[in-house]
């Protein structure tokens, strides 16, 4: 493994510091200096090229630091404002989206998505890309069952690609709301039907409802020229720099582009409740499946077959995970891509919450240690989601 060394006055380059001391969970506290030290030392063992980090006490920032670099090979640092592929942290901002919509009665939890279609999903062809394909969807009836509910719950029976089933088709492989299986093609299904039923392209949805109001100036589901000034690329383990994707189609589980500058807007206005009513919030982070499963997605994630995460009552918000904690409730929501791994939980009683962004394949192997120092956080399900340690 290439490791990259670095000094950290070297790797700590766009930040802004609103406290001199950061409160945790249990009302200790965690000095900036102290907090600089740590993540410096886990970037150096765990070869992390680059990583955002933002941290909240009362619903507003206290910390937002860059470290490291955006470009391993040209040593170039990460911004505030530098772009970074979101992964599924797209899914949170999106159920943000469809709340608003709830709000507006533009749109029902519990109305069967079909129902808001002039035609039968399938009849629509294969579209201009891949995720707006439901022609498969004609032999498989359950589809017609679900509701945006069960796609924002990961309970629509859908795989999380269609590219992971044997023959790349669309399949319901359970009654709708019965079970949980998370799925990328649920939001997307859901999306499908928002922007036939609204007449608009999911982008400008949420330049509409989302970005424009919270001033996400450098954020999109789909790459823009603007973003050419300011990216970062994704690492591998060793390092090594993936090339970047810039022609994706917009899709609501997995697309957004954005800073960690913008992606802290957003979790401060959730945190404060800027973007929706608080009764909507309350149902956003209402539990709506209890899970049991041995790992979040793969094959141990279709049926109950553990109670190791009994004791925070680990479930399915809508868009998020949500746990209990001795200090309130907890919701979660990750991203992953090749090259890009992102954690983000909140507690929305004790008004704290963190976000982590990373621009590499290394970045997942510090989270548990870095979340109970930053915030004692002890609850995150890290094994559940396969976050493994890096080696001492």
């Amino acid at each position: 493994m290439r490791r990259i060394t670095f000094t950290l006055s070297a790797i700590l380059i766009g930040f802004l510091v609103f406290a001199q001391n950061i409160v945790r969970l249990d009302n200790s506290t965690v000095s900036v200096k102290e907090l600089d030290n740590k993540v410096g030392q886990l970037m150096k063992k765990a070869s992390v090229t680059g990583i955002a980090i933002g941290l909240f006490n009362n619903g507003k920032p206290v910390y937002q630091k860059c470290f490291g670099y955006k470009n391993a090979n040209t040593k170039a640092p990460l911004q505030v404002n530098t772009n970074f592929y979101g992964a599924s942290l797209s899914k949170a901002v999106f159920a943000a989206l469809v709340m608003k919509l709830v709000e507006e009665k533009i749109i029902s939890l519990n109305t069967p998505l079909q129902q808001y279609l002039p035609k039968r999903v399938y009849e629509y062809g294969p579209g201009t890309s891949w995720n707006q394909d439901y022609t498969s969807l004609k032999d498989e009836p359950l589809y017609q069952k679900i509701t945006a509910r069960h796609c924002l719950s990961h309970s629509a029976g859908l795989a999380n690609w269609r590219w992971d089933e044997p023959d790349q088709k669309l399949h319901i492989h359970f009654e709708p709301g019965s079970q949980y299986s998370y799925s990328g093609e649920g939001f997307c299904y859901l999306q499908f039907v928002i922007e036939k039923l609204t007449g608009k392209l999911l982008n400008e949805l949420m330049q509409e409802k989302i970005f424009g109001p919270l001033g996400m100036k450098h954020s999109s589901y789909t790459w823009q020229p603007a973003f050419e000034e300011d990216y970062c690329y994704g690492h591998d383990k060793n390092n090594q720099v993936y090339p970047k994707d810039k022609d994706n189609a917009p899709r609501a589980a997995s697309t957004l582009e954005t800073t960690a500058g913008d992606y802290m807007l957003f979790i401060a206005a959730v945190l404060q409740k800027k973007i929706l009513r608080p009764a909507t919030f309350d149902t956003l982070f209402k539990q709506q499946l209890r899970l049991r499963s041995r790992f979040q997605m793969g094959p141990q994630s279709w049926t109950d077959t553990t109670a190791d995460n009994d004791h925070i009552l680990l479930g399915y918000a809508l868009g998020w995970g949500r746990l209990e904690t001795p200090f309130g409730f907890g919701v979660f929501k990750e991203g992953h891509g090749d090259g890009f791994q992102h954690y983000s939980i909140l507690f929305p009683e004790k008004n704290m919450g963190i976000v982590i962004m990373t621009n590499s394949d290394n970045g997942e192997s510090i989270f548990k240690e870095l979340l109970e120092f930053a915030i004692k956080d002890i609850y995150t399900p890290w094994k559940w989601q396969r976050y493994i340690p890096y080696k001492q």
